[in-house]
């Protein structure tokens, strides 16, 4: 497999260096090694099962590694009970008692520490007012929505003033529009407070919206650390390809200046996979230009990647319309966003082409060359 360089930095907050975790038989993280800034919104992205969990509760304290270390502030956390350490978990359950009032949930781990009760007020009445729940400090969580629930969970974890906090799929019980409310609401926060954060999500527009850099993961092993515009532009495999976004993903075989895609001819992308191997091509629908053609016509020798295809659905989404473009050699349609209304429509004939500099090359694992294109994710 084609692994990612390890991402490690000398002023790293927290340091994830080659860990490995299991469950019986069954590795769930496997040799990851990261670093993660102090200050940064950091997620950690990918489908159920590939080990975001297990790493955040590694982190955490809950699960001890089988093999690697976890420094915070460059000293090992291993030995450090989970109560111990100075980083906090939010739950995905929000985990709040239903016997106490809003106020009194917040409080409790700092009573629990002992602190002098006027400090604690402070805290809490502080907390409360930067979270915008003073109004609702005597309610208990029955009687308060999914998004205020989550607000107090919240509180109650930034509230002990962690050096790291992590959330474990945080807004996974909200609705769609209460999700993306708070979102902002967790950015926001996390800039005011000046805190680091860890997020675990499935949700690849969750992750993009809210973090400063984006690990993600599949089986265990780490796939790609960067930006989220990088991972979208530039993603490194055809798992973060098809992970990240909406792509087209074509399979055929190397060159020296792009891949060649059986029926159809090569297509220009910079690439650094040896020529004759296996490659996938990933191209993003808005970066496909389309334009209407009177009568069939040859395609172009690859230079500016055009080819003449029938479209086969058009469907207008407001700001873009989408069209599904069929082209002889490929099993399945090519999917192209044009990003105002368009006249162009089923059974039209179009060209299309692609800006080399846009189109990436990854390797295919799979080790097949059908020209197939996946259907977008």
């Amino acid at each position: 497999m084609n692994r990612p360089p390890q991402q490690t930095t000398a002023e790293a907050l927290l340091r994830v260096d080659r860990v490995t975790a299991a469950y019986g038989s069954v590795t769930a993280v496997d040799d990851v090694s990261l670093d993660i800034a102090e200050g940064e919104f950091f997620a950690l992205l990918g489908p159920s099962g590939c080990g975001k969990t297990t790493l955040l509760r590694t982190i955490a304290g809950f699960e001890s590694p089988a093999s690697g270390d976890i420094r915070l502030d460059g000293v090992s956390l291993l030995d450090t009970p989970a109560h111990r350490r100075p980083v906090n978990l939010m739950f995905q359950s929000y985990a709040l008692f239903g016997h106490l009032s809003v106020e009194k949930n917040i409080a409790y781990g700092l009573e629990a520490e002992r602190l002098p009760r006027a400090a604690i007020s402070e805290r809490v009445s502080e907390i409360m007012e930067t979270i915008g729940l003073t109004e609702f400090a005597k309610r208990r969580p029955a009687q308060l929505s999914g998004g205020q629930r989550q607000r107090v969970a919240l509180a109650r974890a930034l509230v002990k003033r962690p050096r790291l906090l992590l959330l474990d799929e945080p807004l996974s019980a909200l609705d769609r529009k209460v999700r993306e409310e708070m979102q902002l609401e967790l950015k926001r926060l996390q800039h005011e407070a000046g805190m680091t954060f860890v997020v675990v999500t499935h949700d690849q527009e969750e992750a993009m919206s809210m973090a400063d850099r984006i690990a993600v993961l599949d089986r265990g092993r780490l796939e790609q650390l960067d930006t989220p515009q990088s991972l979208y532009e530039r993603p490194s495999s055809r798992f973060v390809a098809a992970f990240i976004g909406t792509a087209n993903l074509l399979d055929g075989e190397a060159t020296e200046h792009g891949v060649v895609l059986p029926g159809l001819g090569e297509v220009r992308a910079a690439h650094a996979l040896a020529a004759g191997g296996r490659a996938t091509l990933v191209i993003r629908p808005e970066d496909v230009a389309v334009a209407r053609v009177p009568e069939p016509q040859g395609s172009s020798d690859g230079a500016g990647a055009e080819f003449v295809g029938t479209v086969i659905d058009a469907t207008f989404l407001g700001g873009s319309s989408t069209l599904s473009v069929e082209l002889p050699g490929l099993a399945a349609p090519l999917r192209a966003t044009v990003h105002t209304a368009t006249s162009i429509r089923r059974g039209d004939r179009v060209a299309l082409s692609f800006d080399p500099a846009r189109v990436v090359a990854v390797p295919d694992p799979r080790g097949r060359a059908t020209g197939e294109p996946e259907a977008p994710q």
